[in-house]
């Protein structure tokens, strides 16, 4: 991976194109009760041929700061964001606004654009016709370290 950094955010883009493959338990894993298991034919599986749609618009984050916790978007988890997907209401998307990075979900209410936080010790942003604002990416799935 190579990174780069820009006012706070480090954003990430594979390198790899090996298409690694790990060890899958393709039937699950019982959150329940346990039960036997029989012996089960090991398949494997690429991380990004999972989560990478598009190679080429697709890179990685890492979250900073609380300001999504509601959608379990934490400090440190790692987002793939995807640059080609079409920003829809309700998406939580990569924003880069008055030159600034923020991740949020995109509120469309009538005519009128928010940036909305999922953490009720944040306020919305209302994005103005003063406001410089681009949406970068979408973002399709988290990692997260457990």
């Amino acid at each position: 991976m190579t990174a780069s950094k820009s006012q706070g955010l480090q954003i990430f883009k594979t390198l790899s194109k090996s298409g690694l493959k790990q060890p899958l338990i393709e039937g699950g894993i019982a959150a329940g009760f346990p039960s036997p298991a029989d012996d089960f034919a090991e398949v494997r599986i690429s991380l990004d041929e999972s989560l990478v749609k598009n190679r080429a618009a697709t890179f990685y984050a890492r979250v900073s700061g609380e300001s999504m916790v509601d959608a379990g978007l934490d400090d440190g988890d790692l987002l793939v964001i995807d640059r080609s997907l079409e920003p829809k209401d309700n998406k939580i998307a990569v924003c880069f606004i008055d030159g600034e990075f923020t991740v949020k979900r995109l509120a469309l209410k009538g005519e009128q654009l928010f940036l909305m936080p999922e953490n009720k010790n944040y306020k919305p942003i209302e994005v103005t016709p003063e406001n410089n604002l681009l949406v970068w990416g979408i973002v399709t799935y988290v990692i997260k370290k457990v």
